[in-house]
């Protein structure tokens, strides 16, 4: 730590965030420590994997967002974006040279660690990745869970005391820093900060994938609290039975705004349980079941084994295995399944093309496609069988896993994320048992079908939203 430095940096690469931020408050604790100003800097690259007009936007609203939220407090926020492929190379390393530190967010996923990787190897100052993801601390544990049950059984034996350490709903409440002085002039010019309004910022001057549009929704923090209010008070009541069934609306649709960090799940849990005027003393004893242990309403519960069990049964893998995205990592059991059943003749071989513009024989698969194309999100319970039927009509499994990849990640608001690799993974097996009776191509795989998802759920609006040329 170079404690003659002229400011604390937080780099926010991941918690894109004022409130709730644990790495924004480690930040804040250093800066108080070492009575130095504090510099908050949010950029965004332009040759990321899968950048496009669609990331790109959710991102600038997030920024819009953190520019008013920061601006005439006590931290100066610093906004770049890339305006060309390799136009923001030496930015951190310039600041560098002139703090006391840098706190920044450990993300374990994409390719933020090893950007962070190779940035340690550049600077000669102190850098600190701070784990802002979810309830559990990744790292509370070397263990790689192989089950979402073994994960839970875990989660209530371990979480009762994380429950106690939230981070400050605002870190910057009350501070007194001294400001940052003003950047000298060639960072300035070499680096321009985004003065601007980034919402008005011209997407097609930039080198981005411009085929896949901005979504409708909107981004940042402030949506993000909006739709997470919006959920706890006007929706979490129908989580539980309605959420299955896409004419119902019943879900969270808060994926996007976790995956970029523009909202905390600490937030969302908060809001929970102060709905369910809820405290810690009601937690039941460990079980490993999906409900009766945090003492919530059903629909509380049944949400929140999604938001704590199933996204950070993801956050594990990925902080303590590489080969989170890689076939290989499957379990064995599946991976031998599979590989006896590859031979087997498919009702289908689509190509990636005809499955990217939604135009095959099947009028769900379709609809579900075309919501992911057209929203950049897909109804949670749609996404496995959208999953599971690109299995059924790839040449092999290891295609049908790069296909999902590609589309998942190219398209999907929430994708490159911990959380959306457990879903595509769980299609081919993570954390699944095997199934009988042993049907082809699927081998011992639970299998899922349109005909079946077509008997069970309400979805005839959905249809003639997305698919409404199609017949059932």
């Amino acid at each position: 730590m170079r404690e003659e430095g002229a400011f604390v940096l937080y780099w926010m690469i991941a918690a894109r965030r004022r409130r709730w931020n644990f790495g924004l408050q480690r930040a804040v604790e250093h800066a108080t420590a070492l009575s130095k100003p504090l510099l908050v800097l949010e950029a965004v690259r332009c040759d990321y994997p899968w950048a496009s007009d669609r990331l790109h936007r959710f991102i600038l609203d997030g920024m819009e967002a953190n520019r008013r939220a920061f601006a005439g407090g006590p931290a100066r926020y610093l906004s770049y974006v890339e305006p060309r492929r390799g136009a923001g190379k030496g930015l951190l390393e310039r600041l560098a040279r002139e703090a006391c530190l840098i706190v920044t967010d450990d993300f374990p996923a994409f390719f933020l660690p090893r950007m962070l990787d190779a940035l340690e190897g550049r600077i000669d100052v102190r850098l600190e990745r701070v784990d802002s993801n979810g309830l559990l601390p990744m790292r509370a544990t070397r263990r790689v869970f192989t089950t979402a049950f073994s994960f839970r059984r875990f989660l209530h034996d371990a979480l009762p005391e994380h429950l106690e350490r939230f981070p400050a709903p605002d870190p910057l409440a009350k501070l007194d820093l001294p400001p940052v002085p003003d950047l000298d002039e060639e960072l300035a010019r070499r680096w321009p900060a985004l003065d601007e309004d980034p919402e008005k910022l011209d997407l097609s001057a930039l080198p981005l994938d411009h085929g896949v549009p901005p979504a409708r929704l909107t981004g940042g923090p402030e949506a993000g609290a909006e739709r997470v209010g919006a959920f706890v008070e006007g929706r979490l009541d129908e989580y539980g039975e309605g959420r299955n069934h896409p004419d119902d609306d019943a879900s969270s649709g808060l994926s996007p705004y976790l995956h970029f960090g523009h909202v905390s799940t600490h937030q969302v849990f908060a809001a929970i349980a102060e709905r369910e005027d809820w405290s810690v003393d009601e937690l039941g004893k460990p079980t490993g079941k999906r409900s009766g242990w945090w003492g919530m309403s059903q629909p509380a519960e049944a949400f929140l084994d999604e938001l704590v069990t199933w996204r950070e049964v993801g956050f594990n893998r990925c902080a303590l295995r590489d080969d989170f995205d890689e076939y290989d990592s499957l379990p064995e059991w599946a991976r031998t399944t599979l590989e006896e059943h590859e031979g087997d003749t498919r009702p289908h071989l689509y190509d990636l093309e005809t499955l990217d513009a939604g135009e095959t024989d099947d009028r769900v698969w379709n609809a579900a496609q075309n919501e992911l194309r057209e929203e950049g999100t897909l109804h949670n319970y749609l996404r496995m069988l959208w999953g599971k039927r690109i299995l059924e009509w790839s040449p092999s499994p290891r295609v049908a896993l790069d296909r999902m990849i590609e589309l998942n990640n190219r398209y999907a608001l929430d994708g490159r994320d911990p959380n959306s690799y457990s879903g595509i993974f769980w299609v081919l097996g993570r954390y699944d048992r095997a199934w009988g009776p042993e049907r082809p191509i699927f081998g011992k795989i639970r299998y899922m079908s349109s005909k079946n998802t077509l008997r069970k759920l309400r979805m005839s609006e959905y249809l003639e939203r997305y698919a409404p040329d199609g017949s059932d």
